[in-house]
Order: C-alpha cells, then structure tokens, then sequence
C-alpha cells in the first residue's frame, strides 16, 4: 500500500501561477479523468483550491504512481502551459509523509491563515467529487476519513480554531458575544454596504441575528446586501433615527471624515435615555468620533482596538501548534500502522491456513496408523495437542517479526520474502 502527493502550494508558488494551475469546480471531475490515462492503476483525488492544486494517488504498488515529471506534463498539457515552468513549483511527498501533509491539510495547519474553517469542506469536496465519479477506493477512502477524523481532533484538543483572526469575526465572537448573550431580539444597524460590513453581518447572522437594518448612500448596493440576509434597507437621511432604537451598530463606510460627531450623536444619546448601545467602528478612518465612547452606556471599539485582539490571538494560535503537531504525527503514524496491519492480514491467514492444511494431513496420516495399534484416548488427545504446539512454535518467529517491524521501512520486503519463502500465493 502507496499514498503519493504531488502539488504545489502557497509555500512556495507565486499567485499568478496557482491561479493558472487551479481547476474550477466543474473542471475536477474531468480533469481526474484524464489524470486517470496517465496513471490508469491508482486511486486518485484532486484538491484545488485558492492556495493549493494537489493530486493524491494510491496504489498497492509502488510502479503504479506517477511521477513528478508526469503530473507536471499532465497540468502543463490541460492548462496550455510549460513544463519546465511548473516542475520546479511541484513537491512530491510519499506514504508517511504524504499522509502527513493530507492530515496537516485537512486540519487546517497548512493553511495561510492557520486555523480557517473552509479547508475541510474543501477536502471533503474533492473526495466526494472523486468518489462519484469513481476514481477513490479502499486506500483513499481510508486516508480521507482519518484526515476528517484527525482534523476533528485538532478542533477538539486545541484552541487554534476558536481563536478568531478577522477583525469582523473577533467583532461578532469576541466582543459583540461578549456584550449580548444572543442577538435574536437586538435590533442592530450596519452602515456601510461594503466586504467588511458583508462578513461582518454573515457572522451576525450566524449568531442569530434576526433584526438587521442597512443604511448607505447607495441604496442599490443596500438592497443587494439586505436581500442576501433578508435585512431591511433604511435610506441615508434616517440613519439617526435607526441609531435612537439600535442595540448594535456596525459601521464600516469609505467616508474620509466621521460620519458621526460628538455633537450630533448627543442628541441621539439624549434620546437613548442611556439604554446600552454597543458601536463596531469598522472604518478606516474612523466614522464615529472617538470621544462618543467617553458617553455613559456607549461602549465603541475602532479597527484598532479589534486588531489588538487578533494579534493576540495569532499568538495563541502559534501556541497551540505544537499540540496540534503532536495529534498529527500521532494519527499518522497510527493510520500507517493500522494499514500495515491490514495489509499484513491476507498473508497471515494464508500461512496460517497452509501450515493446519499440512498439519491435519499429517496428524490424519499418524492417527490412522496409530489407532490400528490400539491407541488410547488419553493419548490421541496428547499428539494432537503437540502438533498444535509444534505448528504455532514454527510460526510465532515469522509472525512476531512482522508485527515488530510494522512501522519499519523494510516491513514490506519482510512481507514479500514471507511470501516467496512460504510460496504463498
């Protein structure tokens, strides 16, 4: 049993490279097989995302993989490129480390941003896709679940995935969760129609926010936005009125100057009667002057404050890497040995099978001769029982040196040579 990766990666292949190599969605199914007349002998899945192409390949023998020159042939061939550019962006790794990596991949360690949540959809994705059309089987099945399951764990036992990095995830986990309980009856107001302030609204909704109002200068963009969260659309010239009544208020325009004074929200603040109102100013520069935090009941995080927290927890993150390391290599050596082991089976019943074929054929051959000379039980009971012994003593040798050296490179030589030795087919 053979697991092979060949790719390139954001490590070390520039931008412009990888966004020719990258298939879409509905090119994988295709490209796999015609991957597959390189290579007819193998299980194969291809992974392509922003920051990666990478084929895995399994086979039970080694002869059966492609190579590095071949795979770089093959995408030079489907994306109309040059060879020789693209093998020197190609890594090739095999078995442990191969498995390795498709752990360390799915768990999201090899990430540019360690810890994001979408590489493992993305995994699953390219197995599911390889799987229907038929391109997976007992070896690659058994690799893409552990790494599920491993990637799993690294949740589980670290903290790496639950420390936010995006100043519009820490906005909503960090601080806003920090202030609310739920969002479900907090009325909340984005300012801006923009990326920022769409993330920042996908992890509201996420949270459970129901009652969102967009307020910007173009209502075209609002109602873009407030359809794709079923929010409502205030015009511009109402936005005081929105942020009398608002719990939360995200705001993340492109205005050069605030769009809020301390002046004007005073009155806004009058109007509260010092009701709590939480403003996530995500604007760069900033839209609600900062002095409005200095107000009682007005609590106001700027870009700078949440940066802080991200930085803090790139920090921790690192932190946890070598725990995560650690659930890495212990999965993989466990996974390689299991499929050792499994490997291994077939060869040991067979031998197992050939040596009692052999020992009743002899024990049948002596009990026939022996029994016509008046044999008693006592005594047939006792040749039996050392043919028994004898067969397992002749055995144990072969078979305790196979399960000592499983996780060694030669194991696969030992297997070979049991077999010729004992002419097993």
């Amino acid at each position: 049993m053979h697991w092979l990766m060949i790719g390139c990666s954001h490590h070390r292949t520039p931008l412009e490279l990888r966004e020719q190599l990258a298939f879409a969605a509905q090119e994988v199914a295709g490209a796999l097989a015609r991957f597959k007349t390189v290579a007819p002998d193998i299980e194969a899945v291809l992974l392509s995302t922003c920051n990666r192409v990478e084929f895995y390949a399994a086979a039970g023998e080694q002869a059966a993989l492609p190579t590095k020159e071949s795979v770089g042939q093959f995408l030079a061939d489907y994306h109309g490129l040059v060879a020789s550019e693209i093998a020197p962006q190609l890594i090739e790794l095999r078995d442990e480390a191969a498995i390795k990596h498709l752990f360390s991949v799915a768990a999201s360690l090899d990430s540019m941003i360690v810890g994001e949540a979408q590489i493992l959809a993305q995994v699953k994705q390219a197995y599911e896709t390889a799987s229907a059309n038929n391109h997976t089987g007992a070896l690659t099945h058994s690799a893409f679940q552990r790494a599920a399951y491993v990637s799993k764990r690294v949740q589980n036992e670290t903290t790496i995935h639950r420390r936010r990095i995006s100043v519009p995830s820490v906005a909503v986990s960090e601080i806003a969760s920090a202030f609310y309980e739920h969002f479900e009856d907090k009325r909340i107001v984005l300012v801006g129609a923009g990326e920022m302030g769409h993330e920042t609204l996908r992890y509201l909704a996420d949270a459970g926010a129901r009652h969102i109002t967009v307020v910007n200068r173009n209502l075209e963009r609002a109602n873009e936005l407030a359809e794709a969260f079923k929010a409502r659309v205030a015009p511009w010239d109402e936005l005081e009125m929105h942020l009398v009544t608002a719990d939360l208020v995200v705001s993340t325009t492109s205005a050069t100057e605030p769009i809020v004074t301390l002046d004007s929200f005073r009155s806004i603040w009058t109007k509260r009667s010092q009701r709590p109102m939480l403003i996530l100013d995500l604007a760069v520069p900033r839209d609600f002057d900062p002095r409005i935090g200095e107000l009682a009941e007005v609590y106001l995080y700027s870009v700078d404050d949440l940066q802080m927290v991200c930085d803090r927890n790139i920090e921790l993150r690192r932190a946890e890497w070598p725990r995560a390391e650690r659930i890495i290599d212990e999965e993989t050596k466990k996974f390689l040995s299991e499929m050792v082991h499994r490997g291994t089976g077939p060869t040991i019943q067979r031998l197992r099978d050939q040596a009692d074929r052999i020992k009743q054929e002899e024990l049948a051959r002596l009990m026939s001769r022996l029994q016509a000379h008046g044999m008693d039980e006592y005594t047939e009971r006792e040749v039996k029982q050392a043919f028994e012994r004898l067969v397992n003593k002749i055995l144990h040798p072969p078979l305790q040196s196979l399960r000592d050296q499983a996780d060694q490179p030669h194991h696969a030589t030992l297997l070979d040579s049991l077999r010729r030795l004992f002419n097993l087919e």
